[in-house]
């Protein structure tokens, strides 16, 4: 995770939200200037562990220091990016891309909408992050938190979006020291991911 080595602090972002350890998501903050990238992975957080998390750490970092200023295009509303979502969602899934979008319109007519336009269009194909960088961080709130079928996918996406095998080892090693349970379902993923 050399190329990555930057994504520490976002990983330990990842684990303190996840978890809701509040003590160590301030313990960050004080080590950890909080730039573009730390609000982009916290932002796109409420994909994995929900908003209510979400507002929680935003509000603990206020009063702890708060969380930078944002740049000026940081607070510009993307409309509804279906369109990017869908060219992102594709490369995420690959040949799987069409069978997903139909269970997802198949459970509730929104929910492919609000997953093609909302979390991949609006919220994963944002400024501040490369794809790589946030399906690495997706990969690790997936293992805290997450169902292993959507792990496995953001696991092969990551690898679409530019990550090596090499940087979800060093990925797993990393979330293994912050969480244990969070790093073996990882590695289990990893194995899943290149078994025959």
């Amino acid at each position: 995770m050399d190329r990555f080595r930057h994504l520490v602090p976002l990983v330990e972002l990842t684990v303190a939200v996840a978890r809701g350890e509040w003590d160590r998501l301030l313990a960050l903050r004080a080590t950890h200037e909080p730039d573009r990238a730390f609000r982009e992975a916290l932002l796109q957080l409420h994909l994995f562990v929900g908003f209510p998390a979400v507002v929680e750490a935003f509000t603990r970092l206020e009063r702890g220091g708060g969380v930078g200023a944002p740049e000026d295009d940081e607070a510009d509303l993307e409309a509804d990016g279906h369109a990017r979502g869908r060219a992102l969602f594709g490369r995420i899934y690959g040949e799987h891309g069409e069978r997903v979008e139909g269970v997802l319109r198949g459970a509730h007519p929104q929910l492919c909408h609000w997953v093609l336009g909302h979390a991949y269009g609006r919220v994963l194909t944002r400024p501040g992050l490369t794809g790589a960088e946030r399906e690495l961080l997706a990969v690790a709130a997936l293992a805290l938190r997450g169902p292993a079928r959507q792990l496995a996918s953001h696991l092969r996406g990551a690898l679409a979006c530019g990550a090596e095998r090499a940087d979800l080892e060093r990925l797993a090693e990393r979330l293994a020291e912050a969480d244990a349970e969070g790093g073996a379902a990882l590695r289990a993923g990893i194995e899943r991911l290149t078994a025959p």
